[in-house]
């Protein structure tokens, strides 16, 4: 400021109105009385005008310049915001309540026994019908030869059977023949009778007479023997038919008995089911295990993910749309997935206390629905997944 007046007061005289450059305010002394001194007011230094100088015009195309980078920065900042928003957030729904979820199969012997051998360790990888644990054989094996024995005594039973049969049945066949020669002796015996009667007693003696009715007679009373004989016979056969069923029927649980003892000694070596890896093992060798008692439980490799959410999210997410998941076990790796389904029901509604909407007061909250996603990326499968990890899904709906 000082500069700029001492470059006004060195300018020549000549090129500037003096009148209208410097205004002097002349003050007149006001009259006292006399015994009071006058005091004159300083006078004020002259107002220099300099509103018509360039340097005057320069702050004010300064702000101008200013204001108009501002309000350019501001519409830029608008529209990249209104970009990234449209593009970047309006088409995704994602919620960090979601979980990775497997199959997982819980391991429980079908036999009861004293653990011989335990075979795995914890978080071991194992395939299908690798063996886990071995349980003592020795009780079983004892079982089995017990049963492989009876099976033998039933087999005999049936063959022995089988052969009464034979023989009763050809007795059957010699009674039948009994019956007939019988009954021919018979007839013989009746015809001789009737002749004898026909001839009365001029040509044989009354005793030939009788003779010959006791003859027929005593053949008709073998006849009945032979039939009688030939039903029991036939009898006895049907008997021994029931016995060859009966003793089949032996052996058939004798078969099944051998069966299930092998069972029994076959599941004294306890194998997984399917492929993945032992966890949560709470069994050790030597110990007494129980039927279904929970030792160990076998993971798959095969995950899924579980994402909860809010109802008013699903407005526009259907199956088989991208998902890109974050986990927090590998935040510097995106996964890619895809939505698999979405389930017919709120989780609360599927709890062990569902809610009563009906009784007492209602507040109403935003429900959660869960919804299955499942890993595209290969890439997945060589990384440690299991479940109940924790992973944020990004779901694009539009």
């Amino acid at each position: 400021m000082n500069k700029t007046l001492n470059v006004i007061k060195n300018m020549n005289a000549a090129t500037l109105n003096q009148e209208d450059a410097l205004t002097f305010r002349k003050v007149t002394p006001a009259r006292l009385p006399t015994n009071r001194s006058v005091v004159e007011p300083t006078p004020e230094p002259p107002q220099i005008e300099i509103e018509n100088s360039p340097e005057a015009g320069a702050p004010k195309k300064n702000n101008r310049r200013r204001n108009l980078i501002a309000g350019v920065a501001t519409l830029v900042v608008g529209v990249s915001t209104g970009i990234y928003y449209f593009e970047y957030v309006a088409p995704y729904e994602s919620t960090d309540d979601a979980f990775i979820e497997a199959h997982v199969t819980p391991i429980a012997p079908q036999v009861a026994g004293r653990v011989a051998q335990l075979l795995v360790q914890d978080n071991q990888e194992v395939k299908a019908g690798d063996a886990l644990l071995q349980i003592d054989p020795s009780d079983f094996q004892t079982k089995l030869d017990q049963e492989r024995a009876n099976l033998a005594a039933s087999k005999s039973r049936l063959e022995q059977a089988n052969a009464q049969f034979t023989v009763d049945q050809a007795k059957v066949e010699q009674e039948k023949a009994n019956v007939i020669a019988a009954q021919a002796e018979a007839k013989q015996a009746e015809a001789d009778d009737k002749r004898y009667q026909a001839v009365g007693s001029f040509a044989i003696s009354a005793s030939q007479l009788d003779l010959a009715g006791t003859q027929a007679r005593s053949a008709a009373a073998q006849v009945d023997a032979a039939q009688n004989k030939e039903l029991a016979a036939e009898a006895q056969s049907a008997l021994d038919k029931a016995s060859i069923q009966t003793a089949a029927a032996e052996v058939q649980s004798s078969e099944a008995g051998v069966h299930q003892a092998e069972l029994n000694l076959s599941y004294t070596q306890v194998k997984a089911p399917e492929a993945g890896y032992v966890t949560h093992r709470t069994v050790e060798a030597g110990a007494y295990v129980q039927t279904g008692q929970a030792l160990l439980a076998i993971v798959p490799r095969q995950v899924w993910i579980v994402a909860n959410f809010k109802e008013t999210q699903l407005t526009d997410m259907r199956a088989g749309q991208p998902v890109e998941v974050t986990m927090d076990a590998y935040p510097q790796i995106k996964f890619k997935a895809h939505v698999d389904s979405i389930q017919s029901g709120t989780g609360p509604r599927f709890s062990l206390l569902p809610p009563e909407n009906a009784s007492g007061n209602y507040v109403k909250v935003v429900q959660r629905v869960p919804v299955k996603i499942v890993l595209d990326d290969v890439a997945a499968n060589n990384y440690v997944l299991g479940p109940g990890m924790s992973v944020v899904p990004e779901v694009r709906v539009k």
